[in-house]
């Protein structure tokens, strides 16, 4: 290849992901289509982040940030050029640092049930496994009878818990067993009305540097209006509120392209008692709708839900 062609070929894009199979599959996802869109190569950087190393419970250290932090740190040091993020997991407080350039598609935001049956057919005092304090107070109000367990790791880790007998099932995000092919095993994908998501659940947040706008214009044509307007709601429920996912509140919004509905719910950690409401507007308006929710939520005792430990 001649030196001009070498010249003009464009640099490749270092995408900064953690180690995990789940981030490495939906990272190389996200740098495929923008390979596919742009023409740029990319190529991934494995990072550890705190929450990979860490034995303690995500409740237990604040859950929104122990994956965020050390990607941040390499993209501002730039031993990266953008990274890619569960939504979920991304705190709600900004970083002037950094800009979501893009949030793709949603993928199926609902919370999946993996095990030999149906919740509704387990055996009182069946262990079930999760490691969200959300999904164990929403559980509670469906199953107040059964045992739930605490649990960490990838999921091939809590899905052998079920097979060696450990644990009777496991609960884990359907969009991420449906990114490692593992959507046979799931034996219930619950409702939304009977379990709300994490807020942003489903969806990749594509964060690059502040004030890098060829990168941040280059990395738009990976976003998603829809989803964006959506998530957005979710997410100023979660901020208002000044909760972080150590917190029991779930939230979900769907935008037809005309009206944003918006519902959301504290539920106490023991799963007695929830503060649950909805909301619908325009799309454009998705922060003021999510912060306005949050608000006749606090209204009715979220806050006070929310500042019980019950165990």
């Amino acid at each position: 290849m001649s030196e001009g062609l070498l010249m003009a070929s464009p640099r490749v894009l270092r995408l900064g992901t953690r180690r995990s199979l789940m981030a490495t599959t939906q990272s190389q996802q996200v740098a495929d289509r923008l390979t596919m869109l742009t023409g740029r190569p990319v190529e991934l950087v494995c990072i550890t982040t705190f929450g990979d190393v860490t034995k303690a419970q995500l409740a237990q250290l604040g859950g929104t940030g122990v994956f965020v932090s050390a990607l941040r740190d390499k993209l501002i040091e730039g031993e990266i050029d953008f990274a890619v993020h569960s939504l979920k997991d991304l705190p709600t407080k900004p970083d002037p640092r950094v800009v979501v350039a893009a949030i793709t598609p949603r993928d199926d935001p609902r919370d999946a049930l993996v095990g030999p049956a149906r919740l509704a057919d387990l055996r009182p005092g069946d262990k079930v496994g999760t490691g969200s304090p959300r999904r164990v107070a929403q559980l509670r109000l469906l199953r107040p009878d059964l045992e739930y367990v605490a649990i960490r790791g990838n999921a091939d880790t809590r899905i052998g818990k079920v097979a060696s007998g450990e644990l009777r099932a496991v609960v884990l995000a359907a969009a991420g067993l449906g990114r490692l092919g593992r959507t046979a095993e799931i034996s219930e994908l619950f409702d939304v009305a009977d379990m709300l998501p994490a807020p942003g659940q489903g969806a990749l947040a594509v964060e690059c540097r502040a004030g890098d706008d060829v990168l941040i214009d280059l990395l738009a044509v990976l976003d998603d209006a829809r989803t964006r307007a959506a998530v957005t709601a979710e997410r100023e429920v979660l901020a208002a509120l000044e909760a972080g996912c150590s917190a029991p509140v779930g939230a979900y919004a769907s935008d037809d392209g005309h009206i944003l509905n918006l519902t959301a719910a504290v539920v106490a950690f023991d799963g007695t008692r929830s503060v649950r409401k909805s909301t619908a507007g325009d799309p454009s308006a998705a922060m003021e709708l999510g912060r306005d929710l949050a608000t006749a939520m606090i209204a009715e005792g979220a806050g006070t839900l929310m500042g019980e430990r019950t165990h």
